[in-house]
């Protein structure tokens, strides 16, 4: 899946001689917490996040003095030089992206300009989306050996019960390096059919762990 697919195309953004008042006012009526900071030609020069904003040593002679930190500039307290993406990215690679450089969004540029931004948020979503977490149904996890040919088996087990799957997850097994989990997302609430068939396979059934099935 592509950058371009799910990310946000109408971008809330400020300019580096917006104030510290112009971000807390709208980041509180848009409900965000990261904003692109770009220049007249749409140009990428820095974002601003609620971390920047406490992170940020304000300058006031006076360190009471609330107007003079909600005057501040923009350009003072952003990241400058933000990592971006490009609309043609995986969206697995930027999930990487977040990971390793701790970051908590991304702007999105396309010939030198500003055409989307993706947050943690976003993927978040789209992680849920894509496990069906948000639909009805329930989770099936099952050690198999890590060879070629498994999942085919497990799922002929599911096939054989007419159930509709909604995702597929495969994770490393923490206790041994041979065996793969698989985690199904099924669209059924009673599974305890479908778990005796694929023990009945050979498989173990890590969850749901239901003594005497």
């Amino acid at each position: 899946m592509l950058l371009e697919e799910i990310m946000a195309t109408e971008v809330h953004t400020l300019s580096p001689s917006s104030t510290v008042e112009d971000v807390l006012k709208l980041f509180r009526e848009k409900r965000i917490r990261h904003a692109p900071i770009v220049d007249d030609a749409k140009k990428v020069i820095g974002v601003i996040t609620e971390r920047d904003l406490k992170n940020a040593r304000f300058n006031s002679a006076e360190p009471d003095d609330i107007k003079s930190i909600y005057d501040v500039k923009v350009e003072e307290v952003m990241t400058k030089n933000p990592i971006t993406g490009h609309p043609l990215d995986f969206v697995e690679e930027s999930a990487l992206i977040f990971y390793q450089q701790k970051i908590g969004c991304l702007p999105v540029v396309s010939n030198g300009q500003l055409v989307g931004f993706f947050t943690e948020t976003d993927l978040l979503y789209k992680y849920i989306e894509l496990t069906g977490a948000h639909q009805p149904g329930s989770q099936i996890e099952v050690r198999v050996p890590n060879r070629a040919g498994t999942l085919y088996e497990v799922s002929k087990v599911l096939y054989a019960h007419h159930v509709n799957v909604l995702s597929v997850l495969v994770y490393p097994d923490k206790e041994n390096e041979a065996n793969k989990v698989l985690v199904f997302r099924v669209k059924t609430m009673n599974p305890l059919a479908i778990i005796d068939d694929i023990r009945k396979e050979g498989f173990d059934v890590l969850w749901p762990n239901i003594p005497g099935i």
